[in-house]
């Protein structure tokens, strides 16, 4: 076994994942650290062919080979946005007068991104195979040198080993897996050369060298998240809208109804006749296999008003490509939704920090505690137990919960107290509907919708603290 142990000294870690920092529209850091930036850190420690001085650089071109490694990391950090600032410029040429706290200097607006806080500051990376006594040696002549992973900032310590240290506090894995949902980049063989003749280009032509002259070094292998959830067991969110204006929550079936009536509408006119999870007719099962229709309100925050600023469609797990293809350009293409005293613009959600209610990540998270922000309807008459509630679960695609809690009125900031009349449907039997609060055993990966009336986005639930413990 080789085991590369990162200790983050700081706590936290910055880098750019996709080249979006500096535009300022990057709204999540880069996690777990790629193993790609792994092999950037070695290869900037001890450089490569004749600018090596502790090593002969073959166990760089050794390592480059190896198949993704399983990452023991915290699943779920916590996400920092850094606010933008000025810095001096410094060198000649430039423009003076044009800082207010340097007259004789030009300043320049640094965007720094995300940075993320995880609980626990160690992340290893853990790899099956044999490792050669010569190149396991070069490997930590290497690792000795390291001064960060990512960015400057972000200063680490790193140890190479041959077993998982003892005592490890990190409990949460990133498993290699083809149906996985996390797209994480590793080196590929090749990787090396393409650096070194990066770096030759950069060093006869200057900053007139660009990457993309170059063959790609993005190779990405997709994980498993540390809840072993995949697209195929929960289905996946294939589009984000924003709206161009806040609307109030207790119009939450309106304007879900509203935006099923657009997609329907759209795939017809786009592409020919919907599939039945888009409109629902004909299935006679618990309806895990229809879409969901989703409005994203602010909620969970101590100012949040329960008001939708964001419409998402999820589409079941087993959807072909194809299929998910034509639901996206359906959604993308709907520019307004109106009716029923409604009307409102939509536009693609492409990244913006604000309204944090419909930005994807809100809804993405991964925790054992989650609430409804829109009250779920229950699927049948009766009590209300564990057992039904565990019910609920599992037709929604979820692990059956460890405990529950139900109230009538919103159990979280920004929930939403809806009337019979805005919950239940005309010429549809009534059911009874409530608030509730789950604890998993394990941490679920949103987005989380339960009840009867998932489909409508009602049962939708937003992460929550966990504090303390739940009551079974």
């Amino acid at each position: 076994m080789l085991t590369i142990s990162v200790e983050l000294l700081h706590g936290t870690f910055r880098a750019d994942p996709d080249g979006t920092a500096n535009t300022g529209r990057l709204s999540r850091a880069e996690w777990p650290p790629s193993p790609s930036r792994l092999l950037a850190a070695l290869i900037a420690a001890d450089g490569t062919r004749d600018r090596c001085r502790l090593t002969d650089g073959s166990e760089l071109e050794w390592f480059e080979r190896l198949a993704p490694p399983i990452i023991h990391a915290h699943a779920t950090p916590r996400q920092q946005s850094l606010r933008s600032r000025y810095v001096v410029v410094q060198g000649r040429g430039i423009k003076r007068g044009a800082h207010m706290e340097y007259i004789g200097r030009q300043g320049t607006k640094i965007r720094p991104g995300v940075r993320a806080a995880p609980r626990d500051p160690f992340i290893h990376y853990i790899w099956d195979t044999e490792v050669p006594p010569d190149i396991l040696g070069a490997l930590r002549k290497r690792a000795a040198r390291i001064g960060y992973l990512g960015t400057s900032d972000s200063p680490v310590r790193v140890r190479v080993k041959t077993l998982l240290p003892a005592g490890s506090p990190v409990v949460d894995r990133f498993v290699p897996h083809p149906g996985g949902e996390l797209r994480i980049r590793v080196p590929k063989a090749g990787d090396v050369q393409i650096l070194d003749r990066i770096f030759d280009a950069w060093r006869e032509e200057g900053a007139d060298v660009s990457r993309i002259q170059f063959p790609s070094l993005r190779h990405e292998a997709r994980y498993r998240r540390p809840d072993g959830v995949t697209p195929e067991d929960r289905g996946e969110v294939v589009a984000w809208l924003r709206l161009n204006r806040a609307i109030p929550g207790r119009r939450v079936s309106v304007i879900t109804s509203l935006f099923k009536k657009a997609v329907l509408r759209q795939h017809e006119n786009l592409i020919g006749e919907p599939p039945p999870m888009l409109h629902g007719h004909g299935f006679e099962s618990t309806g895990y296999d229809l879409a969901r229709f989703l409005a994203l309100p602010d909620a969970g925050h101590p100012r949040s008003r329960g008001r939708i600023h964001g419409l998402a469609l999820w589409v079941p797990p087993g959807t072909d490509r194809a299929t998910r293809i034509a639901a996206r350009t359906c959604v993308h293409s709907i520019t307004h939704l109106f009716g029923a005293g409604l009307e409102v613009a939509v536009r693609p959600y492409t990244g913006e920090p604000r309204p944090v209610a419909a930005r994807p990540e809100r809804w993405l998270r991964t925790s054992r505690r989650w609430v409804t922000v829109f009250p779920a309807v229950h699927e049948r008459r009766g009590p209300l137990d564990v057992a039904e509630v565990a019910r609920w679960c599992r037709h929604a695609g979820l692990p059956p919960p460890v405990a529950f809690r139900s109230t009538r009125p919103p159990l979280v900031s920004g929930g939403v107290d809806l009337a019979p009349v805005e919950v239940n449907r005309p010429g549809r039997p009534a059911l009874p509907y409530s608030h509730v609060e789950l604890w998993f055993e394990k941490p679920v990966h949103g987005p989380v919708v339960i009840g009867a009336a998932r489909q409508r986005g009602l049962g939708l639930c937003v992460e929550a603290p966990e504090k303390g413990e739940p009551n079974a």
